[in-house]
């Protein structure tokens, strides 16, 4: 498949099907940079969705406490761990938290944003400019409306293989 930008182009395989994600390098490059280089060196690999609301979103992106099989994998924690990389700072944008949006997770602290990302399943205009927005889902949205709901969740769906499309294809 090609894709109109594949180095801004993730491919997500999960535990409930593929889901193509179109990033925003323009609205905010240092998020999207970080999210690259992980999914580069393999770190959501294996990350369990640890979060996820219906209605609201799909949670995932703990690559210290959410990795399956992970020297540090504990589904207790998951949601409390980040990657070994220094937090962002925030990229706030006009962009619209709607149905499909990629945004950071983050802790109070608006520059806190490390390795977490949530995927929104309806609406949420109410995250607008609170949280750093870095894509799109542009194929595969059936998929995530398929994970498993919980706070947290039992058996969670997970990321299977995060790719950066222009590695791939």
């Amino acid at each position: 498949m090609a894709y109109k930008d594949p180095e801004n182009t993730i491919l997500l395989d999960t535990t409930k099907g593929n889901v193509v994600i179109e990033m925003y390098p323009d609205l905010a490059p240092g998020h999207v940079e970080r999210i690259k280089e992980l999914a580069r060196e393999g770190a959501y690999d294996g990350v369990v969705f640890h979060r996820v609301i219906d209605g609201f979103m799909a949670q995932t992106g703990d690559v210290k406490f959410g990795k399956k099989g992970g020297s540090s994998f504990n589904p207790a924690r998951a949601g409390m761990g980040g990657s070994d990389k220094p937090d962002l700072k925030a990229e706030f944008s006009n962009a619209n938290h709607a149905r499909g949006a990629c945004s950071m997770a983050r802790a109070q602290n608006p520059n806190s944003a490390n390795s977490q990302f949530f995927i929104c399943f309806d609406d949420a205009g109410f995250l607008n400019r609170q949280y750093t927005v870095w894509g799109q889902v542009i194929e595969g949205m059936d998929n995530v409306d398929k994970i498993k709901r919980g706070e947290p969740v039992q058996d969670p769906d997970s990321i299977i293989s995060m790719r950066v499309a222009a590695d791939v294809e």
